[in-house]
């Protein structure tokens, strides 16, 4: 199975479009990365010593100058077209990544997430050399629904009190009849979008709904990548806020393991199915308390914890099923989570 030769990276300076451009990189694909470079600002509470876009642009350029670097936004279609043409896949992880900046500024959430896919997929359509397409999508297209599963208490953690559930939650969970969040909705939109253009063959496209991933190169924040942000926290003795009780779980999935799923796709994108989710699956969860234990025994260090409130859009317990990723795409997670957060603090201590 030969991957794709000529790969576009939508958001190729953010964390998971950077290891889309290492890996392809790294097999010998022309590989262009598209990025405007705007992360820092749309986050609230990120600081420039957390400029991921900045830092991953540098990281590209040093390491892989064959890699084309291209300065552009997904909003502007007319120079996107013009990108698009020439690559045969792209891997769209451009997009406003916050629950929370989606609420405070919805419009900049829709024209990114909505609007910015919308254009990746006009391109993709319009172009003679005929790309497949991976979209970057999120578990909160299932919005509250997610919380109507019942859950149960087991000492430091939630989980599933449905046996439906025990492997965790299925493509087929209802996205109707729910509270969202606009960012929920923008990435909803977009991921029906590409459903949409598969299964009229217009292009060869899937969704890829992702639970937390986290991985070397990532700076998180309180408003997006929780696994970074607790153990960057931690090693740089700063206070932590955990909002909730700090029970809730999460299946955590190494980075590089995401990009392999993607190029499982891409590979044979054929009659596959249009919508995967992707995380760790249930033999790769945490809760925030015991993933505190966990850096603890790497790290030799405990930060100071407070709580706050539950926010909104929070799920009490979020895994994602598998089991169609392994079937369809002979994929599955290789990475460990204590094996992926070692490799995360080695990189964060000698970078």
């Amino acid at each position: 199975m030969e991957g794709p030769d000529r790969v576009l990276v939508t958001g190729g300076a953010g964390f998971v479009g950077s290891h889309a451009v290492e890996y392809y990189a790294n097999r010998d694909a022309e590989v262009t990365a598209l990025d405007n470079l705007s992360r820092i600002e749309t986050l609230e509470t990120a600081d420039e010593s957390r400029n991921t876009a900045a830092y991953n642009w540098n990281y590209i350029e040093e390491n892989y100058p064959e890699v084309e670097l291209v300065e552009a936004d997904i909003r502007d279609y007319e120079t996107l077209a013009e990108i698009v043409e020439g690559h045969d896949a792209v891997v769209h992880t451009a997009g406003q990544v916050a629950v929370t900046a989606s609420l405070t500024d919805p419009r900049n959430d829709f024209e990114v997430n909505a609007e910015g896919s919308f254009n990746v997929l006009e391109a993709a359509r319009n172009a003679d050399s005929d790309p497949a397409v991976v979209l970057a999508s999120t578990n909160k297209v299932y919005g509250n629904n997610v919380n109507d599963i019942p859950v149960r208490e087991e000492g430091d953690r939630y989980w599933y009190d449905d046996e439906e559930f025990e492997q965790g939650v299925p493509e087929s969970l209802s996205i109707d009849g729910c509270e969202h969040t606009p960012y929920g909705v923008s990435k909803l939109a977009a991921d029906l979008y590409v459903q949409d253009y598969a299964e009229r063959n217009a292009v060869q496209a899937a969704a890829f709904r992702m639970s937390c991933i986290y991985g070397t190169r990532q700076f998180g924040n309180e408003d997006q990548g929780w696994v970074a942000h607790f153990a960057i926290s931690t090693l740089n003795d700063e206070p932590l806020t955990i909002f909730g009780d700090g029970k809730q779980v999460r299946d955590v999935l190494y980075v590089k393991d995401l990009i392999r799923a993607y190029d499982a796709f891409l590979s044979d994108p054929e009659g596959k199915p249009a919508v995967y989710n992707v995380g760790g699956g249930a033999e790769n969860t945490t809760s925030l308390l015991e993933f505190l234990d966990l850096l603890e025994e790497k790290t030799g260090k405990r930060t100071d914890i407070s709580f706050d409130e539950w926010r909104e859009g929070d799920q009490k317990v979020y895994v994602s099923d598998i089991s169609r990723a392994r079937e369809e795409l002979e994929w599955e997670p290789e990475v460990s989570f204590e094996d992926g957060v070692e490799r995360f603090v080695e990189w964060y201590q000698n970078r």
